[in-house]
């Protein structure tokens, strides 16, 4: 896989490989692009929140990302987990920052908050990405659970 450098970026979201809603170019930056924040949140010591994105994401079948914590935040003491994300995904991306140090950080709307990366698959992949979050708008809470229940109740029958 290849690391898609800052003119490989636009060189996708022109062909459409892959779209930033709202794209805004200061984001850019030498291998990847800083997402941001859709609004207000004060994360406590030593909790953590769920947040949504500011930018809608979509990859086609050739790309797939990786999210990484800005450097700023992380020396304040937020950590996040993020997912892989996928070739075909659609949609708002929520991530789950933590917190771990022992004072209130506050992010405001449209902050930068994670950087994603973008590689170049070595070839097209046969399906694209279609899932529980597939086309997410907004803050999305686990679905794990009720894919579970749903895989039991088809095992019983």
């Amino acid at each position: 896989m290849t690391v898609l450098s800052d003119a490989m970026i636009l060189e996708h979201l022109r062909s459409g490989e892959v779209k930033l809603e709202p794209f805004d170019s200061s984001g850019l930056n030498p291998a990847g692009y800083d997402l941001r924040i859709s609004k207000r949140v004060v994360l406590k010591p030593k909790h953590y929140l769920l947040v949504a994105t500011l930018e809608t994401v979509e990859l086609g079948l050739s790309v797939t990302a990786y999210l990484h914590i800005r450097s700023s935040l992380a020396r304040e003491g937020v950590v996040g987990s993020f997912a892989v994300v996928d070739p075909g995904f659609r949609g708002q991306l929520t991530l789950n920052l933590h917190n771990v140090s022992e004072k209130e950080i506050t992010l405001e709307k449209g902050e930068r908050i994670v950087q994603i990366v973008f590689h170049k698959l070595g070839n097209t992949a046969k399906k694209g990405y279609n899932g529980s979050y597939q086309n997410s708008k907004g803050i999305v809470s686990s679905r794990r659970n009720k894919a579970v229940k749903q895989t039991q109740l088809e095992e019983t029958d």
